[in-house]
């Protein structure tokens, strides 16, 4: 017991020192924030942020053995620069609402708890606030695993000169929420159709006699469950602490490999971090041919391509657009050559942004 003592005195000093260059940090950074204020110099650089994310990350690999988990590492570190950065402005996000939903999510796992957050009840909403300079960036869902790409998002970049700043990835656990705490009591359950379709097999085995409806988002799902009894919600993890709900299940979803990639906006290019990708629009002469020649140009450069989508152009009938992410950032010389060919080879190139690829991604 003494020795017990003795480690847990020790962990008290540590803290007491954590928390001291806590506060060292964060006046260093509000001193840095007058200096760019004084100097007209942008206050949050995403790409200083990877740098730091990439440097404390293998410092921990290479000094301490990694024996404090990397992702946990991700997350403090995450919420010490969202801290220290709302000394200098505390930014403003809009992202596809409403709250507890997994781009609200997704929001904070790339921002942090510091940041201001803005709910936007439709996509077109988001780059709006971005555009309109109410929001610094926005946050929107792109593509799923399993559902496939989100249209819309793909279509607001052929009207919108908004530029991708990053990306974030998370897995979509799902599960079930109610102020009950026990299962049996569950009558009914509420979900987006999407989360009850990929849900059902467990609710079939577990939940056979409880009534399945439709909600307009997990985050409704949530408000009805907190208020009609007997009733549950199929939600995230962040749903349950923001609705104060009970989990009464975890990881109800059928497929283990559910991911959601998001992209965040807004009207700044990024600089290389060594770790890029670039997104893309182009458009091919409707001609034999002519969509295998603009790809060629990536074949002959090596350039890896690692996602193609096309989609309606909205100028006629049955004219398509193609949208392409590729490693490297588009001020690579390699991925600058190629992209001057593919000019030349098709009708129109529009560079949606090269950006930092997700951490923990590779």
């Amino acid at each position: 017991m003494k020795r017990l003592e003795d480690l847990r005195k020790e962990i008290d000093r540590i803290d007491e020192e954590i928390l001291s260059l806590l506060n060292k940090r964060a006046l260093l950074a509000k001193e840095i924030g007058e200096l760019k204020k004084k100097n007209n110099l942008q206050v949050h650089i995403p790409e200083r942020e990877r740098e730091i994310f990439e440097r404390v990350i293998e410092l921990n690999k290479k000094k301490f053995s990694e024996s404090f988990p990397t992702e946990a590492l991700i997350h403090i570190y995450r919420e010490i620069i969202s801290a220290c950065l709302s000394l200098e402005k505390p930014l403003k996000i809009a992202y596809l609402g409403p709250k507890a939903t997994f781009t609200h999510q997704a929001s904070l796992e790339f921002f942090g708890f510091s940041a201001q957050y803005i709910p936007c009840s439709t996509i077109r909403d988001v780059f709006l606030e971005v555009e309109s300079d109410r929001a610094d960036y926005g946050v929107v869902p792109v593509e799923n695993t399993i559902e496939g790409v989100v249209n819309y998002t793909l279509d607001m970049f052929l009207e919108s000169d908004l530029k991708i700043s990053g990306e974030v990835v998370i897995p979509i656990n799902l599960h079930l929420l109610s102020a009950v705490e026990d299962l049996s009591h569950v009558k009914k359950v509420y979900s987006h159709k999407v989360a009850l379709g990929q849900c059902r097999k467990w609710l079939e085995k577990n939940l056979p006699e409880a009534i399945l409806i439709e909600a307009e988002s997990t985050a409704k799902a949530c408000e009805i469950a907190l208020e009609e009894e007997g009733s549950s919600a199929i939600a995230s993890e962040v749903a349950s602490f923001t609705y104060h709900l009970n989990i009464l299940a975890r990881n109800i979803q059928e497929s283990g490999d559910n991911f959601t990639r998001f992209l965040v906006v807004s009207k700044r290019d990024m600089n290389p971090t060594g770790k890029d990708k670039t997104s893309l629009i182009f458009a091919v002469r409707d001609e034999p041919g002519a969509l295998y020649r603009a790809l060629e140009v990536f074949y002959e450069s090596g350039i890896n391509l690692t996602k193609i989508e096309s989609r309606p152009s909205r100028r006629r009938a049955w004219d398509y657009v193609f949208f392409i992410d590729l490693e490297g950032h588009a001020r690579d010389k390699k991925v600058a050559q190629t992209l001057g060919k593919l000019k030349e080879r098709t009708q129109m190139v529009k560079i949606l942004g090269s950006y930092p690829k997700a951490l923990l991604s590779e």
